[in-house]
């Protein structure tokens, strides 16, 4: 099974990265979001991202120029998958609103496409059905900033073809990444199930008032030898999927301290627009964060 012509549903935080990525390594990228607006944002993140793979990867403009030949944009879900040989859905972390995206996706895509999920928190059995093609369905998950944290997680569930899992994992190595295939579901894959809990304790930590952002990131990258505490992690994962975390987290547990995070981030974050790196502001400032200051760990 080759992939040739891959969708990428969503253009967020991960959906963007993930359609440049596969274009830069060859493969003819269409991105699907759910208006013309939003793909215009997301062009003009490509150009940001195309300095940054000049500065890390050392592109040449050759390169990104025939990156972006490779590139076309589509707000009508059924002409974005027409020719799609895989799908990657990077919609937002709400299973409400994946299902009802599979539900329209799987109305429109040719028998011949593989669904993959980037979702961090969900398993894939719990959609596979939903799909409409449980065998043809999986999980990819990718680290943000993919082009450096260049991991990408292979999760099947177990009506999952072996052939589609093994295709896929050659994909992931084709576009770049270090391909980690997961033998069995775990929420939060491998990468979330270590991160997940060391960003909730740090968030634990704010809100019951023990210390603040900078001394809490400062403890981390000293004892740990770190290059970013959990609040300068937090702003690259992007405050919006940390308060969806955090929010299916409280109303599962009924946990006050969560339910105490949910409404600090709303009330502090996501009220104000302040989503991280993405709107230049979170926990830190950016481009210039107090984190990154020589004299930050003194």
């Amino acid at each position: 099974m080759e992939f040739k012509n891959v969708t990428v549903a969503g253009s967020g935080v991960l959906g963007y990265q993930i359609a440049f990525q596969s274009a830069f390594h060859g493969f003819n990228v269409t991105v699907y979001d759910i208006n013309d607006e939003v793909l215009e944002k997301a062009k003009a993140k490509f150009e940001i991202l195309s300095e940054a793979f000049k500065k890390d990867l050392n592109a040449t403009p050759e390169q990104l120029a025939a990156t972006k030949t490779r590139l076309s944009y589509h707000s009508d879900l059924a002409e974005a998958v027409k020719d799609a040989d895989l799908l990657i859905e990077a919609v937002p972390e709400n299973p409400q609103i994946k299902i009802d995206f599979y539900h329209k996706l799987a109305k429109v895509a040719p028998a011949k496409t593989v669904f993959a999920s980037n979702s961090s928190t969900l398993l894939p059995s719990q959609f596979a059905n939903e799909t409409g093609r449980p065998e043809r369905f999986l999980a990819l998950h990718f680290a943000n900033e993919i082009w450096k944290h260049n991991t990408a997680e292979i999760m099947g569930h177990p009506q999952t073809a072996p052939e589609v899992f093994n295709s896929l994992v050659a994909f992931a190595k084709s576009i770049g990444m270090v391909a980690l295939p997961l033998h069995k579901e775990q929420p939060g894959y491998i990468v979330n199930s270590l991160l997940v809990p060391l960003l909730g304790a740090g968030l634990d930590l704010l809100v019951k008032g023990v210390a603040d952002v900078e001394t809490i990131d400062k403890t981390w990258m000293v004892a740990a030898g770190a290059p970013v505490g959990p609040f300068g992690i937090l702003d690259v994962v992007g405050i919006t999927t940390a308060y969806n975390i955090n929010k299916m987290a409280a109303d599962a547990t009924q946990d006050p301290i969560k339910q105490q995070v949910v409404s600090y981030l709303k009330e502090h974050f996501i009220d104000k627009g302040k989503l991280g790196v993405e709107t230049g502001s979170g926990f830190y400032n950016y481009p210039n964060p107090s984190y990154r200051k020589e004299d930050f760990l003194k």
